[in-house]
């Protein structure tokens, strides 16, 4: 009993319809019973989209002409889509503009046919900021994620519930900051698609 209790539990762990078949058959057929074999629905079966998502966010990316500005990065935690700050805000700010909104609405078209969860990070360089509005960088990152976050939900019908933010200021570098150019990269809003 001990050693069918271990295969079940195995057989469960990495769900595979074809394995699934065969253990329970060789359970069945252990135990002297009958068995009949669900059929397994498409919620069960272990499903990696990982590849048809990169497929379809680089065509989005290649068809736009977003390469200077939209790199795709995949990890550990999931899909990271980096969006450089000058596709989607004036420097120093958080507005949406026109420009933005019309980035954000292509992204939501394939962001809305995932049930993944998003987390939005804002990110900047370490060029200090003191503004009325903006008193550090930290304040600019988290504003740049909520204003990012909050169109897709309001405006594209991103569900709220699968949809977090996070703002790190410049401690999470992409690049050095020695150059005009460099310090641009660390300027972005990533979209981890997690896994």
């Amino acid at each position: 009993m001990l050693l069918g209790l271990f295969i079940i539990l195995y057989a469960v762990s990495n769900i595979d319809s074809g394995k699934y078949k065969n253990v329970v058959a060789a359970m069945g057929s252990y135990f002297g019973t009958s068995v009949v074999i669900p059929k397994m629905s498409d919620s069960q079966i272990l499903v990696k989209p990982k590849d048809k998502l990169s497929e379809e966010l680089s065509k989005l990316i290649i068809d736009n002409n977003y390469a200077n500005s939209i790199q795709l990065e995949e990890t550990e935690r999931g899909i990271t889509v980096h969006i450089l700050d000058d596709i989607l805000f004036p420097p120093g700010k958080a507005d949406i503009n026109e420009t933005s909104k019309l980035v954000l609405k292509k992204l939501a078209k394939v962001l809305s046919t995932i049930p993944n969860d998003i987390r939005i990070e804002g990110h900047t360089d370490n060029v200090p900021i003191f503004t009325e509005r903006y008193p550090s960088n930290w304040h600019l990152s988290v504003d740049r994620a909520l204003s990012t976050a909050y169109y897709l939900i309001k405006q594209e019908n991103i569900s709220p519930d699968k949809v977090s933010i996070v703002g790190y200021s410049e401690y999470r570098p992409i690049a050095s900051n020695d150059t005009p150019e460099t310090r641009a990269k660390n300027r972005r809003v990533d979209l981890v698609i997690l896994k």
